[in-house]
Order: C-alpha cells, then sequence, then structure tokens
C-alpha cells in the first residue's frame, strides 16, 4: 500500500513483487520496512551485486560457502552439497559443536567445514570486491519508559496486531494448539478476528502419543498434562479441533526423516513428533501459527526464576558437560568443555546493556541474548525444517521483531508481573483467556513418555555399539551402556527440559544415521 502511494504498479499480489519494487525504489535499505519471516538472494544485475538477506530473528535458514571465487549458497545444507566439491567434512571445531552444543549449533554456523549461515538481522553483499557481512537490525539496550499499565497496554497490542498481520495468507490457515498460555492466546486472538470479519470457525490442532497418559510424571519442567486445557481453550474459542495421537514406534522410525529435514542430528523425539504432526497437518493446510519463542522473550523458563540458576556461569539449558563426556571415550574432545565455555561467554559480552541496570536486569538482558540466539534458534530450526519437510509453513507471531525489542527492554519486575514467568503476557491478556489458561504453569512441548519408545531406542543403540565405524571409535560403549542400565541416574538433562535417557539413546541413533548417509569425513 505504500508503494502504490508513491506511484508504484503492481501485476500481481506476490510479496516477492514486494520487495523488488521497493528494491528498485529504495535501494537496500527497503529491508528495513520488511516485518515478516523470510530468507532472500537478491541479484542487481546493473550493479554486478548479489544480496543474500534474513529476517531479524532467524526464523527463515540461509546457508553459504565460498569455492574460490565462487560463492554458493542455499536455504538448507544438503543444497550446498549439491554443488561439485563441497562436501560432508566436519573437524574438531565440527565435533565440539555436535557432542558439546547439540542440538543447538553457535550462530552464524553450519556445523560442517566451512559451511555458515547468514546471521539473522543480516545480509551478506558479494560483488567483485569480495564478501561483506552487515547488520541491518539488532537488539539495543533502551531506557523503558512506561508505566506496568502502558507496558501491559502496549504488549497486548504488538503481540495482537503481529497475530492479526500474520492471519493473512492467500491459503486457509489452522492453528497449533497446546492447551499452554502462548498458543491459547494466538488462538483466542485468531477466533475474534475471525468473528469479527465472518470468516467463521478457526481450525485448531494438537498433538499427544499413544497411551500417555498412563505414563505421565509431573516434574519441575511438565507439571501436568496438556489435554484437559485443550479442550477447554477449544471451547473457548470456538475452534473446530483435532487430536492428532502419534504411535511410539513411528516416532522412532521419523528420527531418520527428522536428520534429513535438517541435514544434522537434532532435537530427537522433539523433532520427529513434530514433523509427523506437520505431515498430518498438511494433508489439509498449508499454513499454520504456532505459539514458539514467548519463553525466550518473557522469561518463560525455570532458569530465568531459579537464582541458584539464573547467576550460574554457563549455558543453563546444558549445565554440565559430564553426561556428554560419558558417552565419549578419554581423549576425543579434550578441549571440548572449553570450546563450550568460550561461545557462552562470546555471547553474554555481547548483550548490549545500560550503566543504569540492577544486578538482576543486567543478568536477565544476558540471559535473553542467550536465549535469543541460541535456544530459540535451535527451536525455530526445529519449527522450520520439520514443518518445511511436510510443505507446511508454520508462521511464529511471538518472533515479531517490534515485540522481540519491546521485552528486552522490558524492567524484570515488570515482566515477571505478579512474579510468574511471563507475568506481563498473563496481564494482557487475562481478560480473553480462561482463568485456568491465563495463569497455568508453563508446560513444554509434549514428550512420549510411554517406556516402550525407550526400548525400541535401547535396541537400536545397542546394535550401533556392534559397528565399526568412525562414530563407534569416538563413543564409549562404557558410558552409553550405564545410561541404558541406569536411565533414572540422568539428574541434568542433556539439553532443555525433554533430552532425558531416551532422547540421549536417540540422539546417538541420529549421529550414526548422520554420520552414515551423509557419508561425514572427520578431519
Amino acid at each position: 500500500e505504500h508503494l502504490i502511494k508513491e506511484g508504484e504498479m503492481f501485476s500481481t499480489t506476490s510479496d516477492t513483487e514486494v520487495v523488488l519494487t521497493g528494491y528498485i525504489r529504495y535501494g537496500i535499505s527497503y529491508i528495513e520496512e520488511l516485518n515478516g519471516i523470510f530468507s532472500i538472494a537478491l541479484w542487481d544485475g546493473k550493479r554486478k551485486k548479489l544480496y543474500l538477506i534474513r529476517d531479524r530473528v532467524g526464523v527463515k535458514p540461509l546457508f553459504y560457502t565460498k569455492r574460490g571465487d565462487t560463492l554458493i549458497f542455499a536455504s538448507e545444507i544438503k543444497g550446498l552439497f549439491a554443488y561439485p566439491g563441497v562436501k560432508p567434512v566436519i573437524n574438531r571445531e565440527g565435533l565440539c559443536e555436535i557432542f558439546g552444543l547439540g542440538p543447538a549449533k553457535s550462530y552464524g554456523k553450519g556445523v560442517f567445514k566451512d559451511i555458515y549461515e547468514v546471521l539473522p538481522g543480516h545480509f551478506l553483499e558479494y560483488d567483485r570486491e569480495g564478501l561483506k557481512d552487515r547488520a541491518y537490525w539488532e537488539l539495543k539496550a533502551k531506557e523503558h519508559t512506561d508505566s506496568v499499565e502502558e507496558t501491559v497496554e502496549k504488549t497486548r497490542f504488538l503481540l495482537t496486531d503481529a497475530i492479526n498481520r500474520q492471519l493473512v495468507s492467500d491459503m486457509p490457515l489452522c492453528f497449533f494448539l497446546s492447551g499452554g498460555l502462548d498458543s491459547s492466546i494466538i488462538v483466542k486472538t485468531a477466533s475474534q478476528y475471525y468473528k469479527e470479519n465472518k470468516l467463521g470457525k478457526i481450525n485448531t490442532y494438537s498433538v499427544e502419543y499413544r497411551d500417555n497418559e498412563k505414563y505421565f510424571k509431573k516434574s519441575l519442567f511438565q507439571p501436568n498434562a496438556d489435554f484437559e486445557y485443550i479442550s477447554l481453550m477449544s471451547r473457548n474459542a470456538d475452534s473446530r479441533h483435532r487430536e492428532i495421537i502419534l504411535d511410539n514406534k513411528a516416532v522412532a522410525d521419523a528420527l531418520y526423516d527428522s536428520v534429513i529435514a535438517r541435514d544434522l542430528p537434532g532435537y530427537v523425539d522433539v523433532d520427529s513428533s513434530l514433523l509427523l504432526f506437520c505431515g498430518e497437518i498438511k494433508k489439509d493446510y498449508t499454513v499454520a501459527l504456532s505459539g514458539e519463542c514467548a519463553d525466550e522473550l518473557f522469561g518463560g523458563y525455570p532458569w530465568y526464576h531459579n537464582k541458584e540458576i539464573l547467576f550460574e556461569d554457563n549455558f543453563p539449558w546444558s549445565k554440565s558437560q559430564d553426561v556428554r563426556s560419558s558417552i565419549l571415550k578419554d581423549g576425543v574432545l579434550p578441549k571440548g568443555a572449553e570450546y563450550v565455555r568460550q561461545k557462552y561467554l562470546d555471547t553474554i559480552n555481547l548483550a548490549p546493556k545500560l550503566k543504569t541496570d540492577s544486578k538482576t536486569d543486567a543478568r536477565m538482558r544476558e540471559m535473553l541474548y542467550l536465549n535469543f540466539y541460541w535456544f530459540m534458534q535451535c527451536l525455530l530450526e526445529r519449527k522450520d525444517r520439520c514443518s518445511m519437510y511436510n510443505g507446511l509453513e508454520v508462521r511464529v507471531p511471538f518472533c515479531d521483531y517490534r515485540l522481540a525489542e519491546y521485552a528486552y527492554n522490558m524492567p524484570w519486575k515488570i515482566k515477571a508481573y505478579n512474579n510468574r514467568e511471563k507475568g506481563i503476557v498473563r496481564k494482557a491478556f487475562e481478560d480473553i483467556l480462561p482463568e485456568e489458561i491465563c495463569w497455568r504453569k508453563k508446560s513444554p512441548y509434549p514428550k512420549t513418555h510411554n517406556p516402550i519408545y525407550f526400548d525400541i531406542c535401547k535396541e537400536r543403540v545397542v546394535n550401533i555399539l556392534k559397528k565399526k565405524n568412525p562414530l563407534t571409535e569416538m563413543l564409549s560403549k562404557e558410558g552409553i551402556m550405564n545410561i541404558i542400565e541406569n536411565p533414572d541416574s540422568i539428574t541434568t538433562p542433556w539439553y532443555g527440559q525433554l533430552m532425558q535417557a531416551p532422547q540421549i539413546l536417540a540422539y546417538i541413533i541420529e549421529l550414526d544415521y548422520w554420520f552414515e548417509k551423509y557419508n561425514v569425513e572427520i578431519v
């Protein structure tokens, strides 16, 4: 609409034409006007210049590598391997990424040797003078001058606006509904929008595992099951709801496809279940909205609220390297812990702060920065790869960059309104949500608790240990068998709140498949 007012003409309704027209009129600075999820390759034939552009938050992927004077780029790593001479090689740094940080990876890295990723909020400029990396957006520390009441109102406005913007689609939309706060806000807001515009009922989907209710166990991270809240929210939003129940063997079998989707070992059954879930939704829909990233921006995780964890000087979702080291033979990664430690320090040292920040607010900025560039990127990668593998586009309204900027500068006492995780978000939407939903304790993405899944993973890992290949040469059979025989001994999760003994075994399964399928070479 802005470009039309400036006198531009359009022959299609394509976003691609908008981007090109904006670039032609204003140059590369036009990307600062874009609000969305994208990776763009733009060739300017007149100037003989290529731009590789990634959205501000990093929802969409964009990888690249160089071979001499040739720049090769793709939205998937496997696309780079299609180019002659680009090979799946990993070195010691890559091993540190896989065993020390995985399923996360350093931002800007592709794990494989000499493969990189355009950073969120950056673009690359490539011409005869070479390759330049430029930032067009970044989180900045600013004074928060809004009152609590104004903050509540602005949070509600920004998120509501982000949701409504993302309801614009050429294809019918559906919605993920977990029964938690974040997806419920999106579902309720969309439902109201549909009713106001006489668009009919919305369609919602949830995921569960066969017989999971029999084996569910409460924990600090997962205090209650989701199904009762899903039903409540579906009725409240008057949605047509469908629960997709996944078979545990199918979830284990899909570990292999999820490696292909990511081109790397990933978030194991958290990936594979999402991949199957998206495959079912794709039978009916091409576009969906989901509630990722509220926890990273608004302090939803326990490590934001537990002072003992908050001020520990390490990645809060992977505090110890002990379990990781236990599956490797001595000497495989002698400096692995130092590598991980340096990645942590490099990140917190980049976090912008104000001199007036209290000790807690300064640490919260570091924590949000860590979550934004590490934990959140891992979840966004999972969401994008597992959905797009099925041809399903999943949009994430909480990743609107305006919301990220506002959240970064919100004082902790306001953000944690009422001393609750995501307290300000709860307050902002309490008048449109059922009280049980609005003030429900956070529960993560559902995982299987069925012992069948552990038994399947156990059997497959035992067979892997019988092989003789580059991977098993690095693995400690004794350490892995200890996890198999004493699964409850894993008191510190491998990664986040979901990777316990079954998931560690699943990660070994993915590693084995990845090494073989991609013919990974270690140098």
